[in-house]
């Protein structure tokens, strides 16, 4: 066995036939993380020049010259080989220690228990549960409030038809896609220059459900490094112009644009009564809400990733006005999820949840990924290794003093 560096494209290669595969682990990512002030190693365990397992890592001084180390989303290995893992965990311990780390943090893309759709775990289905018994018994500690999920949700689209796929749909959930078309709401691909129309959506949602919105740098750099390899798409779900000035003379009390028999906007097929509430809240004017460019208004936003044999539904947001009136955030997964079993992808990943389901406390993220059919996944979860101890408890010490003064 030999442990070495690679290069970016022999990484590339091999990253892309590992079953334990993700975005997170990508030249493009390593690409983005250079960027802002990291550096970047591709790290192989080879046997006969075929490697068997291998990490991009990502490192950054922290105190002292000393640097934390990070496998996003790897590293790719199988993690229940335990002599594979142990060669190679104790091999990378030495290289970070070499290269002066004090810590390596890693969050597999490996999936440990088989749940089903109410995250309790599937009959006579996997259990990788020796995957986390090795990593402990290898000196790593979980990370209890990491930024990367432990839980995800995803539908299966292995041989299905988009119908077949509906028909698993919860009956709301077909209800609320049904009105989003009837409302006149349709999805289409955002371009680089219209991001700030995706930013605006998940700022304002970023405030409303309090959570960190990333910069639109970031949606811009991301862009720019996936989008043209066709692994990343920005998608908006919007109404026309036309449609909304329809609803904006109503409101305004014009009566020929509402025909009273029918309970519907002039020259459409959509249920004026229903625009009654927004029309006595709406506080803000349409127009300044519009792309100057399609003369339409954005309701729903979302980033996707595609990557290897799945889609991810990583970021989006929701204008609260419209989510009730129009329902596009449903129209917009709906339209992700035909496209990806067109392409044939293997599964929706509707990315993370906020643990495992519980009844006595409901989660809204979870409930809204269910209707559309689907199962709980549960990975490895973020883990942390001490490589220079002394410093590492200095470390923690320290932390624990800040957090005491807050």
């Amino acid at each position: 066995m030999t442990f070495e560096e690679i290069s970016a494209e022999d990484f590339r290669e091999f990253a892309k036939n590992s079953p334990y595969k993700s975005f997170m682990q990508t030249p493009e990512i390593a690409k983005y993380r250079e960027d802002n002030g990291w550096t970047v190693y591709y790290i192989a365990l080879k046997h006969n020049e075929e490697i068997k397992a291998a990490t991009m890592l990502v490192a950054k001084p922290y105190f002292l010259g000393k640097s934390l180390f990070i496998a996003p989303g790897g590293p790719l290995l199988d993690l229940e080989d335990q002599p594979l893992t142990e060669y190679f965990i104790k091999s990378l311990k030495k290289y970070i220690k070499s290269h002066n780390g004090y810590e390596l943090h890693i969050s597999p893309y490996y999936e440990i228990i088989e749940r089903d759709r109410h995250g309790d775990p599937v009959e006579n289905g996997f259990d990788h549960k020796n995957a986390l018994k090795n990593l402990k018994n290898l000196g790593f500690i979980e990370v209890e409030d990491a930024s990367q999920p432990k839980y995800m949700y995803a539908l299966d689209l292995k041989g299905k038809t988009a119908d077949e796929l509906m028909a698993d749909f919860k009956s709301n959930t077909r209800g609320h896609i049904r009105k989003a078309e009837k409302m006149g709401v349709t999805v289409r691909e955002l371009a680089k220059n219209e991001l700030n129309i995706f930013k605006e959506i998940t700022e304002s949602t970023s405030k409303r459900r309090e959570f960190e919105d990333k910069p639109l740098s970031y949606y811009e750099e991301m862009y720019d490094l996936f989008v043209p390899r066709g692994e990343a798409m920005f998608l908006v779900a919007e109404v026309s112009g036309e449609f909304e000035d329809g609803i904006s003379k109503h409101c305004a009390g014009s009566d020929s644009h509402f025909d009273n028999g029918h309970g519907r906007v002039a020259g459409t097929e959509i249920p004026g009564r229903a625009r009654l509430t927004r029309c006595k809240n709406d506080d803000r004017e349409p127009s300044t809400l519009r792309n100057p460019t399609s003369n339409s208004l954005p309701l729903s936003a979302a980033m996707f990733m595609l990557y290897g044999s799945e889609v991810v539904y990583l970021f989006s947001g929701s204008d609260e006005k419209y989510m009730k009136d129009y329902n596009a955030q449903y129209e917009l997964q709906w339209h992700m999820i035909k496209y990806a079993a067109e392409k044939k992808f293997k599964r929706y990943n509707f990315y993370g949840i906020h643990g495992l389901p519980d009844d006595n406390h409901p989660d809204g993220v979870y409930e809204f990924k269910k209707g559309f059919g689907g199962q709980v996944l549960e990975y490895a979860g973020t883990w942390e290794l001490p490589i220079d101890l002394k410093f590492y408890q200095a470390k923690k010490f320290l932390k624990k003093l800040k957090n005491r003064g807050k």
